[in-house]
């Protein structure tokens, strides 16, 4: 179970992430000459951690106010509503 869930949250975090502001973020700062380019991931890798934490911290309180299953339709409803905002925004 525990391999089946890291395997599932790293699939979908690291799609999520990819070609998002944060990335192209840290591609600009990359991009900069004499910008060390091991500072630039030390601290975007600092960040994401911290996001990350602050995620499974706030997700675990959460937990213990709302059932998982209104958790997940109201993560879902979000997902959707993002999704259609991104493609109306077009």
């Amino acid at each position: 179970m525990l391999w089946k869930t890291f395997s599932s949250v790293f699939v979908t975090v690291f799609l999520a992430e990819i070609g998002d502001k944060t990335q192209l973020a840290t591609m600009l700062f990359a991009s900069e000459k004499e910008t060390s380019k091991w500072a630039v991931f030390g601290g975007s890798a600092l960040a994401l951690t911290l996001a990350a934490a602050i995620g499974v911290l706030v997700g675990a309180q959460l937990e213990r106010l709302i059932s998982p299953a209104t958790l997940k339709i109201v993560a879902g409803i979000g997902f959707i509503a993002i999704g259609a905002w991104t493609i109306a925004s077009r």
